[in-house]
């Protein structure tokens, strides 16, 4: 059996990984892949459209195939590469993910990241801690969250680690754990707005 496609990059380079159901993806992802492209001074984001979200077990969830396009017409950016590396290698969570990306290609410096939704319920990921240690995080603002972000669990915790928005040029070669919040303009949309609304039929 062939090994999982990644997508291309050269040696050295500034990868962020941003990972989600994308049910349906939207222009807040985009929008965050944009921010951290520039701020960040990545040389790529790729996105890692999950086969499923264990956290959100139970909800009817739309098929990968459908997904990954819709992803692949709104990215729509040269720098960002939509990728099923999880369902091609047959990873659930995001730490297993994570470890196998560095495995793979070792000479990429990564980034993770993440809206500031996340960062509210990263305590329930599994091996969060483990993610912290195991690369750079890069959460970005979003709507709602930006106090409760940080005064989450995981963002108490990891509070020692945070570093200024000016270090953000230097993150993807910081050693873990390290990690910044990057407030900005905000997107007011989510898939599960979306996904609401479709089903109000509005």
């Amino acid at each position: 059996m062939l090994p999982p496609i990644l997508p291309p990059a050269g040696d050295g380079q500034r990868i962020g990984l941003f990972g989600g159901s994308f049910d349906p993806p939207h222009e807040g992802h985009r929008h965050v892949a944009v921010t951290a492209l520039r701020r960040l001074r990545l040389d790529a984001v790729w996105w890692l459209v999950t086969p499923g979200n264990p956290l959100k077990a139970g909800r009817s969830i739309a098929p990968l195939a459908e997904r990954m396009a819709a992803a692949r017409a709104l990215a729509a950016h040269p720098r960002i590469a939509v990728s099923d590396v999880e369902h091609q290698a047959g990873l659930r969570y995001t730490s297993d993910t994570l470890h196998y990306l560095q495995e793979r290609r070792p000479d990429l410096a990564f980034v993770w990241i993440m809206g500031a939704d996340g960062l509210t319920h990263f305590h329930r990921w599994r091996d969060w801690r483990g993610i912290a240690r195991a690369m750079p995080i890069c959460v970005i603002d979003r709507p709602g969250h930006s106090r409760a972000a940080t005064a989450s669990l995981a963002g108490q915790a990891l509070a020692r680690y945070r570093l200024p928005e000016a270090a953000a040029p230097v993150l993807a070669g910081a050693p873990p754990p390290a990690w910044i919040f990057l407030h900005g303009p905000r997107l007011p949309i989510s898939s599960t707005q979306i996904r609401t609304s479709r089903e109000a039929g509005i």
